[in-house]
């Protein structure tokens, strides 16, 4: 679900952020597993590469969130996206969150 996409930059189809402008870019997200006993890794990846990564992994809890924030520099029709390293999503991706915007343009 979108909640918001000023400017459809972001694929829903693919899951992808596509850069409209050269900037720094904000991102931000929490990836909640539930019922899972194993860890999790969860990565903002930029152009194929991980660049910010988080972890969630407590055997003692039902919910428990990787959560990352960074900024990053962007070319125009950069791609970012997150990608699931380690582990799996009982429930899939239905109670996780990701934002993204444009900081200042260069």
């Amino acid at each position: 679900q979108i909640l918001v996409n000023v400017g459809g930059h972001f694929d829903s189809a693919r899951s992808i952020f596509i850069a409209p402008r050269k900037g720094v870019y904000s991102f931000t997200f929490h990836v909640v597993k539930v019922y899972n006993r194993q860890t999790i890794q969860v990565s903002l990846v930029l152009n194929g590469w991980p660049v910010i990564t988080a972890f969630a992994g407590d055997q003692d809890v039902t919910r428990e969130a990787a959560t990352n924030a960074g900024l990053v520099t962007m070319e125009r029709g950069d791609k970012a996206y997150l990608k699931l390293e380690r582990g799996n999503l009982m429930g899939g991706w239905k109670y996780s969150t990701f934002s993204g915007f444009l900081v200042f343009p260069l």
